[in-house]
């Protein structure tokens, strides 16, 4: 069975809606720092999955970048869109899957192949969280705090039982911490 790894951006007070200019995807930012590093230490991943708002904020980023490690991972990799209105993804290597998330979700883990990673997407990591589908969660905490938007476990719902696997700083002042997923 394939595992589910959720990785967000999140600030220190928990959100990872992005209503404030706190992320910084650029070639000096973190996310480019953590993704070199998990290609040179062999990522055991070959497959994203996206929510459609954010594979569309993808997709219109990513494949003119390729020559950043965030793009050169992100163009050839087997992207998963769960969409209930897309019918084109229009970026190779890219499927649709308009079922039931949760259900389009397990069927990917039945599967043969990788890790599955799922980035952004609020809606799905919800579903997913919820559904107790997440085998690992990433998070790379960036040093800002929001006080709104969307948390990264839905209004009401509540974190898995976590066992830190990893914690590493960054430059930036952004956090990695790594967690596997030990229980309901």
């Amino acid at each position: 069975m394939r595992r589910l790894l959720l990785t967000e951006n999140i600030t220190a007070d928990g959100r990872i809606e992005m209503l404030d200019e706190w992320f910084d995807p650029s070639p000096d930012g973190t996310i480019q720092d953590w993704l070199g590093q998990v290609q040179l230490r062999g990522a055991s991943s070959d497959a994203i999955l996206l929510g459609r708002q954010t594979f569309e904020d993808f997709r219109g980023h990513w494949p003119q970048h390729t020559d950043e490690p965030a793009g050169a991972y992100l163009d050839p990799v087997q992207k998963y869109v769960v969409s209930s209105s897309m019918t084109d993804p229009q970026w190779r290597n890219s499927t649709v899957l308009s079922g039931d998330p949760v259900d389009e979700v397990q069927r990917l883990k039945d599967g043969d192949g990788g890790d599955i990673v799922l980035t952004g997407s609020i809606t799905l990591a919800h579903a997913v969280l919820g559904a107790g589908l997440v085998d690992e969660i990433r998070l790379l905490v960036h040093p800002a705090v929001q006080g709104r938007g969307k948390a990264l476990v839905d209004e009401g719902g509540s974190l898995p039982d976590l066992e830190l696997l990893e914690s590493k700083s960054f430059r930036s002042g952004v956090a990695l911490l790594r967690y596997a997923v030990t229980g309901g």
